[in-house]
């Protein structure tokens, strides 16, 4: 079948990835889909989907969620799309294109974006069974479905980007990981030793195991063919039963080769600064699989963004040009903040470096300044919260010093820069390459209010997303320098923040979320239902003042039990087959060898996995809902009770020996841990709750971590505030020192009770001391000089909550009528989930997840012209 050319020029348009997908908007934003038939051969079984955020498929997304194909925008534009249908030949003298269903089509114009395709070294057994890349979705489920049957070990050959993110999706799934990368460091284009060394330790504290300056010599097998190891270059031998390859790409150039067109000595097609082709007029080549101007392939997406624009305006007979890209990248690998930007490894000529680096936290921050003070790169691992602003001021001098800037918050000398110290020709989106004088004109001129319209209207903010934060503090900088009230109300239902909804419940003595709705709430919510965003918000409050206000302290009484989020719902944490996951409270990590023995006997007895926490406990999964209950009942017969892991609570207070063990311990940490937990169990907050206690400056509880942390001295105590691990890493501050016992409680309560009564919806500690005025010298100001005369009223309010706790578990298993909610079908309260299941995994289990299974199908465009 032959699509012969009419009086309508023709676009073909081979591949349809990101960049593919943003030249097909590029046509529709000059009109050129109006003017033009624009056809599309894609190879995958399904439209462009986000290939930068394909990890996230483990992590619970769904192909769809990962598509980026609005296929009303492809049948409003009349766009004919031909999915699993890839090109297969091209006749340039004829100017048609053959796909692999045999269909041939003319064109006028003719736009390459195939991209490219793994890199896997020519070593010995490297297609053997067992052996992957990490590419595509159809990758991803080739590998779930491998090490769910025939693998426990898993080994990931290149340690960059997509590397580390496909060793974290092998871990993931429960299998042991290696990374094996040739360079001495990890990610080594883009961070340097430095950068590369604080990557290393947090990896390995993840439990992989990363083997650098090695290659790959030999794909080991078995007599069946199965991998069973690698052989590497310094001699040793690697046991593992799965190899993912991700090494690194190769533009995708062969359909230009086969058919003349000139190609790169290292591959990628040739291409001017207007994307053409320089052996074709009539063709573009554009993305991973082009090689630019400046000799460069670029395999980033902004840079192929940038690229697809250029195209289409050429195509559009527009003055356009693409003669190089910003190289700037922000990524969360493996739960780790890196970014680099400009000249990052500090190439310029008399250039210096500016380093801050914390081993132990794995943080590492490096600038490059010119010798004029200009900022022209740097390096940000385990914090890049700064990366929008750093990025942005590159090329310039920044308003600060350079020290301040690499500084960690909580240290005493960083600097916050906020909107107003970038230049209005500041890139804030590189990904649309949007500049700062660009949304404050989609604010100024074109009325946007929102961040999602200024996204709208600009594009920022829609690429790979690092630039969102920014984007939203110069929005609302923007309406407040005009002059416009800005909306800071908690939710659609509340005009109110949610620290005037709280200090609304405690003065009027509120103790029912409907009553706040209905005389507090907006006109147009009241006498509703509410939303997601201020239900778990509003019950948090009353929970935390319950016996303050006269509200019950049972999370799940009533009204309150609607309040809650999916966790607080049945007392234990979802998990993602289904089934819960039961933590009982083991105060400062200390246990009897009874207790041990309870808790084994309890996961043998319903068939449970277990796990030694992070907190210093032990965590019960694959619990169905109607078994809680009955598990509950024998954990609190034996003494424990909830350990609030499922809540926006108290979690653990972490301790070391202290002196009673330790030959360095200088107070007794493990006494003080277990008082403190006991204490402020079950207080619910905006957000979780962590502390550690560590007998001695050598800090082994890693106190300074937490959201409270206290640490023994000679004199006392030192307590520490502010902190936390996890995502985006903060050192905690020292709020005051040599304190007895009797004035480290004091100062706790009150910091607490503070914090619970001024925090935003969801905001941890670190993040509210960092926003509120006055940072950490205002809530010293509060809670140790007692500057706004409430100390009594929070020492108060946390007597209360202390003389009126009550363990949730007990509560629930001594009322019948609580039990009741502890089915999988109301309408049929003895059959459990026939969904969840579970198979063997190193003598324990792990949920038995379906696998996806998408089938091929070519689809066509909604219009046939």
């Amino acid at each position: 079948m032959t699509a012969t050319l009419g009086a309508t020029p023709t676009i073909v348009l081979v591949g349809h990835g990101m960049v593919g997908q943003r030249f097909l908007e590029a046509l529709g934003e000059r009109g050129l889909t109006a003017t033009h038939r624009v056809v599309v051969l894609c190879e995958e079984p399904r439209p462009a989907y986000d290939r930068v955020a394909l990890t996230s498929y483990f992590s619970g997304k769904t192909p769809e969620d990962l598509s980026m194909t609005d296929m009303e925008f492809i049948a409003t534009h009349g766009i004919e799309l031909y999915v699993g249908d890839p090109a297969e030949s091209i006749d340039r003298e004829a100017k048609k294109v053959t796909a692999r269903s045999g269909q041939v089509f003319e064109y006028d114009t003719l736009v390459l974006a195939t991209g490219s395709y793994p890199f896997v070294p020519p070593v010995p057994h490297k297609d053997a069974e067992g052996c992957f890349v990490y590419r595509t979705i159809e990758d991803l489920l080739a590998i779930e479905e491998y090490a769910k049957t025939k693998a426990t070990t898993g080994a990931v050959v290149g340690g960059g980007l997509l590397g580390l993110e496909a060793a974290g999706a092998l871990k993931g799934l429960g299998l042991t990981s290696h990374i094996v990368e040739f360079a001495p460091r990890l990610m080594p284009v883009q961070v340097d030793e430095g950068g590369g060394a604080a990557l290393l330790r947090t990896i390995e504290d993840m439990g992989l195991s990363v083997h650098t300056g090695v290659g790959t010599q030999e794909i080991v097998v078995g007599e069946d063919g199965a991998v069973t190891g690698m052989k590497l270059s310094d001699g040793s031998e690697l046991a593992t039963d799965m190899v993912v390859f991700s090494a690194g790409v190769r533009p995708r150039d062969q359909l230009a080769r086969d058919c003349g067109l000139t190609v790169g000595e290292r591959g990628g097609i040739s291409v001017d600064e207007q994307c053409r082709t320089v052996s074709d007029p009539h063709v573009f080549a554009i993305g991973e699989c082009a090689l630019a101007a400046d000799g460069r392939v670029y395999g980033l997406v902004a840079p192929g963004y940038e690229q697809a624009e250029t195209a289409a305006a050429t195509i559009a007979a527009d003055e356009a040009s693409f003669t190089g890209a910003d190289l700037s990248t922000k990524l969360k690998l493996l739960g780790v903040d890196v970014a680099s930007f400009g000249d990052a490894h500090g190439a310029t000529e008399d250039c210096l470096d500016v380093v801050y680096s914390d081993s132990r936290a794995g943080l590492y921050k490096k600038l490059v300044i010119g010798r004029d003070g200009t900022l022209l790169g740097g390096i940000l691992v385990g914090d890049a919260e700064a990366y929008g602003t750093l990025r942005a001021l590159t090329g310039s001098v920044p308003p600060v010093s350079p020290e301040s800037l690499v500084l960690p918050a909580g240290s005493g000398g960083g600097a916050q820069l906020g909107p107003s110290a970038l230049p209005d020709e500041a890139i804030i989106c590189s990904c649309h390459n949007v500049s700062k004088g660009t949304i404050r004109g989609a604010v100024t001129e074109h009325q946007c209010t929102t961040v999602p319209e200024v996204k709208k209207c600009t594009k920022a903010g829609t690429g790979c997303g690092s630039c969102v934060k920014v984007l939203g503090q110069l929005v609302t900088a923007e309406l407040e320098a005009s002059g416009v009230e800005v909306d800071k109300g908690l939710c659609g239902c509340f005009a109110q923040t949610r620290e005037e909804l709280y200090e609304i419940v405690l003065a009027l003595r509120i103790n029912t979320y409907q009553d706040l709705l209905d005389r507090y709430g907006r006109e147009d919510a009241r006498g509703g239902d509410g939303c997601e965003i201020c239900k778990p918000a509003i019950g948090s409050i009353i929970a935390s003042l319950a016996p303050t206000i006269g509200a019950s302290g049972y999370v799940l009484d009533g009204e309150q039990a609607a309040l809650q989020d999916s966790n607080d719902h049945f007392l234990a944490n979802l998990q993602k087959n289904g089934s819960y996951s039961v933590v009982p409270r083991i105060p400062g990590g200390e246990i009897t060898p009874e207790g041990l023995i309870v808790i084994g006997e309890i996961a043998r007895d319903f068939g449970l996995y277990t796990k030694i926490t992070g907190g210093q406990r032990i965590d019960m999964f694959g619990a169905r809902v109607e078994q809680l209950p009955l598990i509950w009942a024998r954990l609190v017969d034996a003494g424990f009770e909830s350990g609030h892991a499922y809540g926006k609570a108290l979690r653990t207070v972490k301790s070391c020996v202290g002196q009673t063990w330790c030959r360095y311990g200088v107070q007794d940490s493990v006494r003080m841990a277990i008082d403190l937990e006991l204490r402020y169990r079950g207080l619910r907050s905006p957000h979780k709750l962590k502390s550690a206690v560590s007998g001695c400056a050598r800090e082994c509880a890693e106190a300074q971590s937490k959201d409270f942390g206290v640490i023994a001295t000679s004199n006392g105590w030192n307590l520490y505030v502010g902190g936390n691990g996890g995502a985006t890493p903060r050192h905690a501050d020292l709020l005051a020192q040599d304190l007895s016992d009797a004035e480290l409680v004091r100062l706790i309560d009150r910091f607490l009770m503070f914090y619970i009564r001024t925090a935003e919806r969801l905001e941890r500690t670190s993040t509210w001391l960092e926003r509120i005025p006055g940072g950490l010298d205002h809530v010293r100001d509060v809670v140790v000089e007692d500057s706004l005369g409430i100390c009594e009223e929070l020492e108060s309010l946390m007597a209360d909550h202390v003389a009126h706790y009550a363990d949730e578990w007990a509560t629930t298993i001594n009322d019948p009528e609580k039990l009741a909610r502890f089915v999988s079908f109301i309408n049929a309260p003895d059959t459990p989930d026939p969904v969840v299941g579970f198979v063997p995994e190193r003598d324990q289990i792990k949920p038995d997840l379906p696998l996806l299974t998408i089938g091929h199908r070519p689809l066509e465009g909604s219009a046939q012209r």
